[in-house]
């Protein structure tokens, strides 16, 4: 035991501890060091003082510049300074040797630098056959490493054979496999040499697989690289022996095309510098590199767009007035816009007042339109701009814009990326085939927008007459004009286009049709068309007007025209069975057959439901498919005065209820109702149908009439409609879409309605037939439109508080 101590005592001693960046340092190695740090090199200049010696140790973050006790690792190697040499920067270039390791066993000393006992670690060699075998297979290992391994020289096979000893051999590989600082510190602080042995087998094996990987796959790139080479060569071959035969004029036959088609076209001088400099290139290209189909696409856009290509305007206002009467049915306000549009430009070039030479060309701004029609579906907002290009004389073009989202769609993808081709636009514009087209885009309210870019701020440029003078394509990198289009734009709703898009836009409003303009759309326009789809001749089948009548009212319930096309086709279709089956030669469609051909009726009235109960009021609404009757229904129960809303119901929509219920109960003497009532009475307030959203504040005058109709006992008059924002001083203020409600209401047999006295000038624009059959009551304040809507004598026979 106590030579056990003695020599344990014998492998103390205090040395200098030096750490290193980067690097862990073996047993038997020979290092170069630069030594910079201010406490390094003093520890350096006493070593040598002194015996020379000093620890190295691997630092556990090399980031630190100096290291603590702690972030160092305690097992590292005495060291010998071999030499020492001073730099002109103060610093020390030193040639270590290591010796042997050691772990530390306390530290002396932090400053100046780090200073530590430590005890020496002898290595546990294990002599026997295990070991012969470990070493062998580790020698082998290091020689394949060796030979697969570019940076280290063949001789090292020679060097490594010449070692003998395990140890020597074992730090050897260590200090030159490549290990990383905990896998060299794992290895260094193994106190076994077989299992040095084992950790170093399976290091150079991973190396082994990696490097031979590594060779394969260069292999197989220098073999396809020697592929391409060789057919390159072989290429130029074919055409130095077709150029010796007299064959070679093809090669040159598409770029004489392209250029006898620049030099007819006449293309703008941006555009001609654009296409010279990329003929250069393709003239001077093999047909076989991957730039000459780019190049080829590209020279095919520029020849095939209609830089000077334009349709002459039909400038007589008369027949452009016929055709667009033939195509559709009143839309007087859009027909005096495209009238207005023709004679401006008739004027301007019988008077010769067009841009001067210096001028802007956006300048003159009258000579583009931008429109918007904006309304309902099915009311011929779409087909509107194939009348207006046949009326002009003009190609016409449509671009959906529903749902698109990538900004690349309108101004096209730049030619760096694969597969590039120009926007949607400069694609219409080529289908077209002329730079004067009607371009119509549809569903401009329906754009959308994520992390690919917003179109809607893309449309900016194209519909701004200052700016599409000059619209820059990404993929044409060239200036195109559009100004000589006429953009026409769709939308359903405005409130969902930005407003800087909604500004450069003039808006007309398509507003539903009545039941006569309805009938009369049908015999002019829709089933002479539905009876040539279905193959029919005029003199086989006819439409009376009251059969029109049945399927306008029964069987359709829309502001526009299209589910009436539809359901008109589906007669059509069954006559054609009647006469192909030899069951009849000629058919006349009476409201009869209607019901016999489209069965059960699809909508009833609203009106005939019973609304002759008190707390029933019939309000008007506008939705993206026209304008809409709805009922406000309102109940009372025995209870505490609480109100309960229901039918998915918007905050200004349930405002507009409370605002109701205040102001009726705020009113109670002059409706003749005791105030306790409303202590002891529940009331509740639905609006059908239930599962479609509602908001809004122009049902607050329905409300407030249902809620006093329920209170007061007297029912609200079922022929009447009302619509009006209210509020607590009793005040009916203006709403918006009155015609699309009073339209509504026609359509639903109601014949007064009941509307806001600053309302007034929106009734110029109802049809004459509307504003000829129905009565309109205009109020400023909640009194006088209970008087109207309130019929006198109750008719319920119980009292409100028997209800509950």
């Amino acid at each position: 035991m106590n030579t056990e101590n003695e020599r344990a005592a014998e492998r103390l001693r205090e040395l200098p501890i030096l750490p290193l960046r980067n690097t862990v340092a073996f047993p038997y190695s020979i290092m170069p060091l630069v030594v910079g740090i201010p406490k390094s090199v003093k520890l350096i200049d006493e070593a040598m003082k002194g015996d020379g010696m000093v620890g190295l140790v691997a630092m556990k973050d090399p980031s630190i510049e100096e290291p603590k006790p702690e972030e160092v690792y305690q097992v590292g190697i005495v060291a010998k300074l071999n030499t020492v040499s001073r730099g002109p920067d103060k610093s020390f270039q030193v040639i270590v040797q290591g010796l042997e390791r050691f772990r530390v066993e306390r530290w002396i000393e932090f400053e100046p630098y780090l200073r530590a006992e430590i005890m020496t670690l002898p290595e546990i060699v294990e002599k026997d056959l295990e070991l012969d075998a470990l070493q062998r297979t580790l020698r082998e290992v290091a020689n394949e490493v060796i030979k697969l391994s570019p940076d280290i020289p063949n001789e090292a096979i020679f060097l490594l054979k010449q070692v003998q000893d395990v140890q020597h051999m074992v730090y050897l590989i260590a200090g030159n496999a490549g290990l990383s600082i905990s896998e060299g510190q794992k290895v260094l602080e193994t106190d076994s040499i077989k299992d040095k042995l084992r950790l170093l087998i399976t290091h150079l094996n991973h190396e082994r697989e990696i490097l031979s990987l590594g060779k394969k796959i260069k292999s197989e790139a220098l073999g396809e690289m020697d592929k391409a080479q060789r057919e390159f060569y072989l290429r130029q071959q074919m055409k130095a022996i077709e150029k010796e035969l007299g064959e070679d004029k093809k090669g040159d036959s598409e770029f004489d095309e392209y250029t006898t088609k620049i030099e007819d076209i006449g293309l703008p001088e941006e555009v001609l510098k654009e296409a010279n400099r990329e003929m250069k290139r393709f003239k001077g290209m093999s047909p076989h590199s991957p730039e000459y189909s780019v190049i080829k696409t590209y020279l095919d856009w520029i020849v095939e767009l209609p830089w000077n290509e334009a349709s002459e305007d039909q400038m007589d206002i008369g027949s452009a007035s016929k055709v667009l009467d033939e195509d559709h049915y009143d839309l007087e306000e859009v027909k005096e816009r495209i009238l207005e549009f023709l004679a401006v430009r008739k004027l301007v070039k019988e008077r010769g007042l067009g841009p001067e030479p210096g001028e802007e060309k956006a300048s003159s701004e009258a000579m583009g339109a931008i429109l918007c029609f904006a309304g309902p579906p099915g009311v011929g907002k779409t087909s509107l701009g194939q009348s207006i290009a046949r009326a002009l004389g003009r190609k016409f073009t449509r671009m959906s814009l529903g749902g698109m989202r990538d900004e690349a769609e309108i101004r096209g993808h730049r030619r760096t990326y694969i597969g590039a081709m120009p926007g949607r636009i400069i694609q219409a514009i080529k289908r077209a085939g002329t730079r004067n087209p009607v371009f119509m885009l549809d569903e401009v309210d329906k754009i959308g927008n994520d992390w690919r870019g917003d179109p809607s701020s893309a449309l900016l440029e194209v519909l701004d007459p200052a700016q599409n003078h000059a619209f820059r394509d990404h993929y044409l990198d060239v200036d195109f004009d559009l100004s000589d289009v006429i953009f026409i734009t769709t939308a359903n709703q405005l409130e969902t286009i930005p407003p800087p898009l909604r500004d450069r836009m003039e808006i007309i409003h398509l507003d539903g049709y009545t039941e006569y303009e309805k009938t009369r759309i049908a015999q002019r326009h829709l089933v002479p068309r539905q009876l040539k789809a279905n193959g029919l001749r005029e003199e086989e089948v006819s439409f009376t007007e009251e059969a029109l009548r049945k399927i306008i009212r029964d069987y359709t319930r829309e502001a526009g025209v299209r589910t009436l096309e539809r359901q008109i086709g589906a007669v059509c279709r069954k006559c054609v069975v009647k006469i192909v089956a030899a069951e009849a030669t000629r058919l006349t469609v009476t409201p009869e057959l209607v019901r016999e051909y489209l069965k059960k009726e699809q909508f009833e009235c609203e009106l005939s439901e019973n609304i002759e109960i008190p707390g029933i009021a019939t309000g008007l609404a506008v939705t993206a498919v026209g304008g809409e009757i709805l009922f406000i229904e309102a109940t009372g129960m025995k209870g505490k005065g609480t109100l309960t809303l229901t039918g998915q119901l918007g905050d200004v929509m349930r405002e507009s209820a409370q605002i109701a219920n205040s102001y009726v109960r705020s009113k109670a003497g002059h409706l003749g109702v005791h105030s306790e009532l409303f202590e002891t009475t529940d009331v509740h307030i639905h609006v059908p149908a239930g599962a479609i959203p509602k908001d809004g504040p122009s049902a607050g005058l329905a409300m407030v009439t249902a809620v006093a109709s329920l209170f007061s006992d007297q029912p609200v008059r079922g022929d009447v409609g009302m619509t009006g924002e209210v509020t607590l001083r009793g005040r009916v203020l203006p709403v918006g879409g009155i015609k699309m409600k009073i339209l509504a209401a026609h359509r639903a047999g109601l014949n007064t309605v009941i509307l806001p006295k600053r309302n007034e000038k929106d009734l110029d624009e109802l049809p004459i037939e509307v504003s000829e059959s129905m009565q309109f009551v205009l109020v400023e304040r909640i009194d006088e439109a209970l008087d109207v809507a309130l019929r006198p004598d109750p008719v319920s026979e119980m009292p409100l508080a028997a209800n509950g």
